[in-house]
């Protein structure tokens, strides 16, 4: 055992602390991250329509295998808001007992690119894209939680949830026992939202779980006819995946849900990791190391038809600023929730699906970035455009293809910034003592071009050739240019070419023609 956290403390533990002091602050801070995750393990897994146990399942993996591994010492992997609409979309397409494969995959992907060292390249992602595609999930999730508020049934698509909350409010208003669960889960978000301002209580009870007690308490007190979370035993949930699984892996859409989920759990976990990196003042995150980390938990994960995982920034950051030194306190709380699993599963048959149903509007809405989106727009609107058009892209086809629009964006964007085009005219003065219309005799005007040429600034830099005056030749020169693509060059010579010779025409029929 000793050595056991010897190897912790050396992983992550601050220089000076004993050994004793710092299992018991680990020890302290598992069991926060134990609360807070219980409700957010079974509130993602019944979002995502799968069995409440896989949520579990997953968090216990992210504990006990990603948690142990090296790579980011104090943040915490488990089942993610982040993922929740994507994965709800792969199971009502390919069923849960594909999921398994589409997880399996997506880790070892994660694992490859790790070992290839292309963790780091992450940071190279626009935070733009990134806020974008957290908002676009979070305005999904909130639509599609809405109707689970009410103990209804939500609509497949992102524009059907929100086209359809006029009817969900009109159904919600004709059924007393809608409003009921209504109730019940806007209480839900209240206590979140106003429980960490009772500092005691939230040091005691973290909000999500304290949420949940209370409203499940109240459900039952008042014995509200209102659905609760159905349960299985823990190894019956567990679905691993068959060869005819693995066969639908060569389907187009599956490939794509893949990648989706592979560059989605990679981003969220790394973008995590530097965030938690700026809450302590202990070792940094080796990104390749925990990109291979986070491999192997979403490739166990897919083995045992769990949930994805990726790194949790709530979980993460509750972790910290309850103390935790080393990641024993991780692996601890992967601990708790398997013992929390085999021993008390029925626990979860009592808690109501529409408080759940809060947690993650809550959640959903902690994605957006509010207090983010004018200052941004002040500052850069470019960004705050990519933002904005990444978001609704999710909103309007899916997860996958609104990323990759995002990143297109992105990257236009930064080549169009970067292309700037600057033309350099000396000889005009020329043209004061020069008869109109006097081509023959006259200087050349000598043109240069500086900065980047490509075909995205072709059209103003044409325009700026065009507006020389057309009796005069040109000579170009490009040698102050830093890059020039091919389609840039070849219009910048065909335009001087044909210019020169429109000139010496000119000049040469002045020259026929008698004074």
């Amino acid at each position: 055992m000793r050595n056991l956290l010897d190897r912790f403390r050396g992983a992550g533990g601050t220089s000076g602390s004993s050994g004793a002091g710092t299992f018991r602050a680990d020890f302290t801070a598992s069991l926060v991250v134990f609360l807070v995750a219980v409700p957010l393990c079974v509130g993602v897994a019944v979002a995502s329509g799968v069995p409440a146990e896989l949520g579990l399942i997953t968090g216990i993996v992210g504990g006990l295998v990603t948690g142990f591994l090296p790579g980011s010492s104090l943040q915490v992997s488990g089942p993610a808001a982040g993922l929740t609409v994507l994965v709800y979309e792969a199971v009502e397409q390919y069923g849960v007992a594909a999921l398994g494969a589409l997880v399996l995959i997506s880790g070892l992907l994660q694992l490859a690119m790790g070992a290839l060292g292309l963790g780091r390249w992450f940071r190279a992602i626009s935070i733009a894209v990134v806020q974008g595609m957290l908002a676009g999930i979070g305005l999904v999730l909130i639509a599609g939680q809405l109707y689970a508020l009410a103990d209804a049934k939500a609509p497949s698509s992102g524009l059907d949830k929100i086209f359809s909350i006029p009817g969900l409010i009109g159904d919600v208003a004709g059924s007393s026992d809608a409003l009921k669960a209504v109730a019940v889960g806007a209480g839900t978000i209240v206590v979140l939202v106003l429980w960490p301002r009772f500092r005691q209580g939230a040091k005691v009870l973290p909000a999500p779980l304290a949420a949940v007690a209370l409203a499940t308490s109240a459900t039952a007190i008042f014995d509200l006819p209102i659905a609760r979370v159905e349960v299985k035993g823990l190894l019956d949930a567990i679905q691993p995946p068959g060869g005819s699984e693995f066969q639908a892996l060569a389907e187009v859409g599956v490939i794509g849900t893949v990648l989706a989920f592979t560059l989605i759990a990679s981003a969220e976990s790394l973008f995590s990791a530097a965030a938690v990196d700026r809450l302590h003042d202990g070792p940094r995150t080796d990104y390749d190391k925990e990109l291979m980390a986070q491999g192997a938990g979403n490739a166990v994960c897919g083995v045992l038809g769990a949930l994805p995982m990726t790194a949790v920034i709530v979980r993460s950051a509750a972790n910290v600023q309850a103390g935790a030194k080393t990641k024993a306190s991780r692996v601890l709380h992967g601990v708790w929730l398997l013992v929390f699993a085999v021993l008390f599963p029925s626990a979860l048959g009592i808690i109501p699906v529409a408080t759940l149903a809060g947690v993650l509007v809550y959640s959903g809405w902690k994605l957006i970035p509010t207090k983010d989106l004018v200052p941004l727009w002040k500052a850069h609107r470019g960004e705050a455009i990519i933002l904005i058009v990444t978001a609704g892209a999710i909103v309007i086809t899916n997860m996958f293809e609104g990323v990759i629009i995002g990143l297109l964006m992105a990257v236009a964007k930064t080549a169009w910034e970067t292309s700037h085009v600057h033309v350099e005219v000396t000889g005009r003065e020329d043209d004061a003592g020069a008869g109109s219309g006097s081509g023959s005799g006259e200087k050349p005007l000598h043109v240069r071009v500086r900065g980047n040429a490509t075909f995205l600034r072709l059209p103003k830099l044409l325009d700026e050739l065009e507006g020389l005056p057309r009796e005069r030749e040109v000579e170009l020169d490009l040698t102050g240019l830093r890059h020039v693509d091919h389609a840039c060059e070849m219009a910048l010579a065909t335009w001087t070419e044909r210019h020169n010779a429109v000139v010496k025409r000119g000049a040469a029929l002045e020259e026929r023609i008698p004074a």
